[in-house]
């Protein structure tokens, strides 16, 4: 019978497949595994790297290397108060963290927050974009609305104490019901490892600054168009059709009509869809980039 592991242990685990660096005085941590063609993968909120270990493993068996790294304020990484908690200093973040891993070129993978911040790094450093595949995101920055679980996280004080009632337990119940389609193989110390990597010593302060910097301006949205717009690699998109914040027929259909995906794949999912959807994914992104290599 397999011995169920603790949260310390999945935890432990999941640092021991990766390393850290410093980026500008900030230490991060990086999900790294395998070898080959870099997928560079950018999470959202409320996760980190920790979202992508089954995408990432399933990309190292199949000859590819796969890296995410964990934003400041969420994951392993630092979590300084001065920082700029911001999309666009995220993007400018993150290209300074695909230097130090030596990724000249990449195929890159958004999701969540990580769609508009891995916009942004696209369109800054096209020159480094081998192939994108966008999961459940947004890129109209302007109109977006965030889901109503996450709105009390921008007003200060509710934000605070709705961020305390975030335990393993409840958590889980968010888990099951909106994030996940199939919990039955997910260990419960996987999912409440989530939480653990959300607060850590500063109780989720951070999150909490990153909730409150959802940037809406035209300016970045030009930015994030530039990225799917008039682009010389291919986009996908792969979108968890079940997901009830960012659901497929405003924001799957926003992809489709501003980034024009040459495929979009509607996979049984919700919004964290890298849970139960891992191979999934990284076949697709497999597909694409051996379909640019032979272009």
């Amino acid at each position: 019978m397999k011995q169920e592991l603790t949260v310390d242990q999945v935890l432990e685990n999941h640092k021991s497949n990766g390393t850290f660096l410093e980026v500008e005085g900030v230490r991060a941590f990086a999900l790294d595994q395998g070898s080959g063609e870099a997928v560079f993968c950018v999470h959202g909120v409320p996760t980190s790297s920790f979202l992508y270990r089954k995408v990432i493993a399933e990309l190292a068996h199949q000859g590819f290397r796969g890296i995410c790294v964990d934003l400041p304020g969420l994951g392993l990484s630092d979590r300084p108060k001065e920082f700029e908690y911001s999309f666009p200093n995220f993007a400018r973040f993150l290209a300074k963290a695909a230097e130090k891993l030596g990724l000249e070129k990449y195929h890159l993978v958004v999701h969540d927050i990580g769609g508009p911040i891995g916009f942004a790094l696209a369109a800054q450093n096209p020159d480094s974009i081998l192939s994108l595949t966008i999961l459940n995101t947004w890129i109209d920055v302007v109109s977006f609305e965030k889901p109503l679980p996450m709105r009390p996280f921008e007003k200060p004080l509710l934000g605070e104490a709705q961020l305390a009632t975030v335990q393993h337990t409840t958590w889980y119940l968010l888990f099951s019901n909106l994030a996940v389609s199939d919990t039955e193989g997910i260990p419960k110390e996987e999912a409440y490892a989530y939480v653990d990597l959300l607060k850590r010593e500063d109780n989720g302060a951070a999150f909490l600054k990153i909730m409150r910097n959802f940037d809406h301006r035209e300016e970045f949205r030009q930015l994030c168009l530039k990225a799917v717009q008039n682009v010389p690699y291919p986009i996908q998109a792969i979108w968890g059709g079940e997901d009830p914040a960012l659901t497929y027929e405003r924001y799957g259909k926003e992809i489709e009509r501003l980034a024009r995906p040459s495929q979009m794949h509607l996979v049984k999912g919700k919004h964290l869809l890298q849970e139960d959807q891992w191979k999934e994914i990284a076949d697709k992104v497999v597909q694409q980039a051996e379909l640019n290599r032979n272009r």
